[in-house]
């Protein structure tokens, strides 16, 4: 797919997040995967000095969302080729309903559409509006207006012309669409078109910061939070045998979509809460993920990923991507019996780990209640929203008109961004917004997700704080959202190695992380922009920078992106690679101490053979890409070319992806439900704009109603009602496969690998692992046959198919043919 080119656009001309989240009809409620809603009557004043807002957001798929949701998402860009004509085509994208026209002569105006705002635009397709002139008509003015406006633009001649970065440009191609109006700075007249939800009490003010502020780190041992940490144990250590994090495979499962173990804690969210279905949004719960781990564990995963647990607010918050309060767990997961902290006892008591999701670049629009309170929410009583409130002794972050104003949300927003209100710069102030700019580390990049300023040591400390509790509580490892819109200075100086040092200070030295380094692009840089690439993160810096006080930080940051510019400077690496069909020792002195989701991978994942292309060509420039987390699709999107709907491509090539991912080097990870190709085909997300059941983030409780026996990973006894049919379904039972083979076998885990070696058609590798006295050696052919050389002669067992090989002269001949077979033969 190609991916728009994007300028700076006015504040919150915004982008959607790229992994985790959705969208809503209440621009308080903006998430991660789109959404936003619309006033389209015009304009209403915010507080704050007076400053008006307009807010069009654009997700990275190129998808649209204004006017009450989601408008008509824009397809892979193929241009469309025009024949010359006599009279004028106007065309402009589909955020303006009208155009104004007129011709001047001797100083008179001449309205050709009709009085202002003229007449309606016409729908072309889901890019673009036009508008058809007649004959005669080729030389006159013209504005796009509804909501906004464009500038005054001019034509001059029969053609077709287009609306391309606030211009009109005269083509007979179709151009790739330009990002709105094409304005691009902080516009304080423009119109407001984001309009509150009104259904619930007015707000209260509430009382001062509750947090330490920090006005200089020269680095993590600095922040307090890590200098003064006591505790030297955790609540509930995991004790297995599992020392590594590469030994585990990952489920993951959006936890209010997974299972309902409770229904008195069911409910709609803001957005949705007129709806009388019986599918609330928040509706699993742990004590449904608990009942159901058994589950998990039947089909050999042993570790689950859950989405953030803090407590959440906006009008579609059930992901909980848009924190309120980063160290307080939303209650609307919990039961009268069961807490987060049992849902670590439970998994450990199973030799299951915990992955937790975590947000360091931003809050959503209402503040968060000890690090920048603008308000209290009492979830527990969340049925109306009328639980938010205002406690009026505040020191004044919103005006008293906030009560009675059309614009709630910007006058929010302008007290988070504007240095009278975020007196303490606890959020970027950046007004703009673009990708693959330094801007995109430090502008807003959806409606829900004001982005914090991640350099400031008062910020800092606060989230590694609120974070810590969980370390301390038991957690395993920590997914990271959003991450390159973080600066990985930030990264390096402050958050891994202090969360790293309250690990190793609790007695978990093995706490793993990895971060989502969104990049929708097939290759591995993204459109050569190393620091928002994935592989950019795995690294420490290669220079040292000034760091302690924000504005120093922010100077730093901005240098580090600037000395990045280039991925022809950027490091590489033998880490992943053997040495021929020899392990080496890796060097991780260089290591940042975080892996990354491979979405070179993910967006390569329509095709096995592409995914395992990208990777052979360019593991060398991550650190340690045997660390990489690896998924087909996920809560957010797809593969590229399918990349709006979960994975829909049938069983043989889901057989195939998960043959490679189990086998080859990293980490493996599926999103729940893909293991019955649960809502295949069905559109990911579209926000509050169409049922969740219509969606890929529909509730899966249902398909696995009933109980099992579990003895050991995928092995299990009495499995009953829909459990049953799930757990035997033809992708179970080669996914059940597959993750014992892994346990079984240490180079399918954490080895290092070479095709070199192998000689035939498909996919074939060699993995090895040589450490602490352990030879470990793996041949793997995935829909395909070859033969294998320079292998130690001896016994090999294919750990899929049981079948033996005896190989002499170091050849080994094997045999997968047909799309999604694989063999597995390990040295005995």
């Amino acid at each position: 797919m190609k991916k728009k080119t994007l300028s700076s656009i006015s504040l919150l001309l915004l982008f959607s997040l790229a992994a985790c989240g959705t969208a809503s009809t209440d621009p308080t409620s903006k998430g991660e995967g789109g959404g936003g809603g619309a006033d389209p009557s015009g304009s209403s004043q915010s507080g704050g000095g007076n400053t008006q807002y307009s807010y069009i957001d654009y997700d990275e798929d190129g998808r649209e969302w204004i006017s009450n949701g989601p408008q008509q998402a824009v397809e892979p860009f193929t241009p469309v080729q025009f024949s010359p004509i006599s009279n004028v085509q106007v065309f402009c994208p589909t955020t303006f309903t009208n155009i104004y026209a007129w011709t001047t002569t001797g100083g008179t105006n001449t309205e050709l559409l009709g009085a202002w705002p003229g007449t309606a635009l016409k729908e072309y397709n889901s890019r673009w509006k036009m508008f058809d002139f007649p004959a005669g008509s080729t030389s006159f003015n013209l504005i796009f207006n509804t909501p906004g406006k464009t500038g005054d633009l001019t034509l001059d001649g029969a053609g077709h012309y287009w609306l391309v970065n606030g211009q009109l440009t005269k083509t007979d191609t179709e151009p790739e669409q330009s990002s709105g109006s094409g304005s691009t700075d902080w516009n304080p007249k423009a119109t407001n078109i984001y309009k509150d939800s009104k259904d619930y009490k007015q707000p209260e003010r509430i009382l001062k910061p509750t947090h330490n502020k920090v006005n200089s780190a020269k680095d993590y041992s600095e922040l307090p939070v890590v200098k003064n940490w006591n505790k030297t144990s955790v609540i509930n250590k995991y004790n297995g045998k599992r020392d590594d994090f590469r030994d585990e495979s990952i489920y993951f499962t959006i936890t209010t979509r997974f299972y309902d173990g409770d229904k008195s804690n069911n409910t709609h969210c803001w957005d949705a809460k007129q709806d009388a279905s019986t599918d609330p949004n928040w509706r699993g719960d742990f004590k449904g993920l608990i009942e159901k781990m058994d589950y998990i564990k039947a089909q050999g995963f042993t570790a689950i990923w859950i989405t953030p647990i803090v407590k959440n607010a906006s009008g579609f918050d059930y992901h909980g991507y848009h924190a309120i309060n980063f160290k307080e767990v939303d209650p609307r997961y919990e039961s009268e019996d069961v807490s987060f902290q049992t849902v670590i006892n439970e998994a450990h008591k199973r030799d299951m780990k915990i992955i937790l999701d975590i947000v360091l670049n931003h809050t959503g629009n209402f503040g968060e209640e000890n690090l920048f309170p603008m308000f209290y929410y009492d979830v527990k009583n969340n049925t109306t929203m009328k639980a938010m409130t205002r406690n009026r002794t505040d020191y004044g972050k919103l005006p008293d008109s906030y009560d009675t104003s059309s614009n709630p949300y910007g006058m929010r927003i302008d007290a988070m961004k504007n240095d009278e209100g975020d007196t303490e710069n606890i959020y970027h102030h950046e007004k703009s917004m673009a990708y693959e700019q330094y801007i995109e580390q430090t502008g807003q990049m959806a409606g829900d997700c004001v982005d914090l300023n991640t350099e400031n040591p008062t910020v800092a400390n606060y989230l590694v704080e609120a974070y810590a509790k969980f370390i301390h509580m038991g957690v395993d490892a920590f997914r990271i959202d959003t991450v390159k819109h973080i600066s990985r200075l930030s990264f390096n100086k402050y958050y891994l190695p202090a969360f790293k040092a309250i690990a190793a200070k609790c007695g978990n030295p093995n706490f793993f992380m990895f971060g989502e380094v969104c990049t929708r692009v097939r290759e591995v840089w993204n459109h050569d922009n190393p620091a928002d690439s994935a592989p950019f993160y795995t690294w420490k810096e290669s220079k040292d920078y000034p760091w302690g006080t924000r504005a120093v930080n922010e100077e730093s940051t901005l240098k580090n992106w600037n000395d990045n510019s280039s991925s022809a400077t950027q490091p590489t690496t033998s880490n992943a690679y053997l040495n021929g069909t020899t392990y080496h020792a890796p060097d991780h002195s260089k290591s940042s101490g975080m892996g990354v989701i491979d979405f070179p991978m993910h967006w390569n994942f329509e095709s096995a053979q592409n995914a395992y292309n990208v990777a052979v060509g360019n593991d060398k420039y991550y650190n340690d890409a045997t660390y990489n987390v690896v998924y087909v699709d996920s809560h957010d999107d797809g593969p590229d070319g399918i990349y709006k709907v979960r994975f829909n491509m049938g069983e043989s090539a889901w057989k195939e992806n998960m043959s490679l991912m189990f086998t080859f080097r990293g980490i493996p990870c599926i999103y729940y439900g893909s293991e019955i190709q649960f809502q295949a085909g069905k559109t990911i997300d579209e926000g509050p704009n169409i049922a969740l059941a219509d969606s890929g983030r529909a509730y899966f409780g249902e398909e696995i109603e009933g109980n099992v026996k579990v003895s050991d990973f995928g092995k299990y006894s009495n499995a009953s009602g829909k459990m049953a049919s799930a757990l035997n379904g033809t992708l179970s039972k080669h996914l059940q496969k597959l993750n014992q083979a892994r346990l079984s076998c240490i180079a399918l885990r954490r080895g290092q690998y070479t095709n070199s070696n192998f000689n035939g058609n498909g996919i074939g590798f060699t993995r090895r692992y040589t450490a602490n006295g352990v030879d470990s050696i793996a041949c793997v052919v995935i829909s395909g046959s070859g033969s294998f050389n320079n292998l130690p002669n001896g016994t090999y067992k294919d750990l899929y198919s049981g079948s033996t090989y005896q190989v002499n002269g170091g050849t080994l001949q094997a045999n997968a043919s047909g799309q999604g077979n694989v063999a597995i033969f390990v040295k005995q």
